[in-house]
């Protein structure tokens, strides 16, 4: 449990500009992969995780797929826009999304998207999502389709360059199925075909769809007040067996990444796993009580970010605190593209129930 109450401040450290890895790394498992299970802290390249399972575990990966979910424009005024599509309306051609123009478009306008040698149209409907913050649009077709063909890469915006074909490339894990996504999971990243084939343990899956929210700013210093986004998943019955199975064999459930967690700790608030299709606003932060994840592969996350208060809930504060100290002594690659690190659930935090 947490022994006292954080504020935003507790979250933040320094980081050296040059730390955040503007490209991937040459080779998918060819990152560095912090082994920060236990003190001290040991230096790894990530192609080495196989040997650090055990066939008893599993591991739980995220298969959403980044859509091409960025688009530039023009406003029937001539005033340009940029879109950033953060949820595709199952069944129907509409979208929400974050909407960026010097003055913003009325319900019932029109603004052309895409190249300027060739476009389509788009209509506003109105405003939604938390507090109206989005902007509801009906495309002049199929939205996957137009996004594939018109859309840009959804770069992080502490990623400077414009997006380019090999992003379109690196910026989707190997294995993505489900599209829906408008941020990688990034941990997922540093997995090719040769690596996944070595793992001696089963693997299962869930699916959430990040949303643009991943970025938000928290922007008060009492955390009491930080309203999370909401994100759709989707937890398959296989899922919900493999890890019975996995907990009654004496393995670890081990989460590639801080959005499959937050799936599989989100299927259990209940009390147990339960399968099916929902939308989580879960606020992972330190007092936190973990019921199915044993252990945690990710990336190294923004400061002051919720997902710096994830990964303090989840490994214990001080253990992070020290951890990011190290990565940044020892000059690991930040943020999306960057290095991973590996991470047992703190043995203060026993878990809450098994399946």
């Amino acid at each position: 449990m947490a022994d006292r109450n954080y504020t935003l401040s507790d979250f933040d450290y320094a980081l050296p500009p040059e730390l955040i890895a503007q490209q991937p790394a040459a080779e998918r498992s060819g990152s560095r992969l912090l082994d920060g299970r236990r003190p001290p802290p040991v230096d790894r390249v990530f192609r080495e995780l196989p040997a650090l399972l055990d066939a008893r575990d599993l591991l739980v990966f995220n298969d959403t797929r980044v859509i091409k979910a960025r688009l530039f424009g023009n406003k029937d005024s001539g005033g340009s826009v940029e879109l950033l599509v953060e949820r595709l309306l199952p069944g129907t051609q509409e979208v929400w999304a974050h909407l960026r123009a010097s003055k913003s478009p009325k319900p019932g306008s029109r603004i052309r998207l895409g190249d300027a040698d060739e476009r389509f149209g788009a209509e506003l409907l109105g405003r939604c999502g938390p507090e109206d913050s989005l902007f509801h649009l009906r495309f002049d077709g199929d939205p996957l389709a137009l996004l594939e063909r018109h859309g840009h890469v959804p770069l992080p915006p502490y990623i400077t360059h414009a997006d380019t074909t090999e992003d379109a490339s690196r910026y989707q894990t190997v294995f993505a199925d489900k599209p829906g996504a408008v941020a990688a999971p990034t941990a997922s990243l540093h997995f090719d075909a040769a690596l996944l084939a070595r793992l001696p343990c089963p693997r299962a899956s869930v699916t959430l769809h990040v949303g643009a929210g991943t970025f938000q700013p928290v922007r008060s210093e009492n955390l009491d007040e930080h309203r999370m986004h909401s994100e759709c998943f989707e937890l398959p019955q296989a899922t919900v067996d493999a890890v019975a199975a996995c907990h009654a064999r004496g393995g670890r459930v081990v989460a590639v990444g801080t959005t499959s967690l937050r799936a599989l700790e989100s299927g259990a608030l209940g009390g147990t796993l339960q399968a099916g299709a929902a939308e989580t606003a879960l606020f992972i932060r330190p007092g936190f009580r973990f019921q199915v994840v044993d252990a945690l592969v990710t990336n190294f996350h923004l400061p002051k970010s919720t997902l710096m208060m994830l990964v303090s809930a989840f490994a214990g504060y001080e253990h992070m605190r020290a951890l990011y100290a190290h990565a940044v002594a020892q000059r690991y690659r930040f943020f999306s593209y960057g290095d991973a690190m590996w991470l047992e659930r703190s043995a203060s935090e026993p878990l809450k129930c098994r399946t």
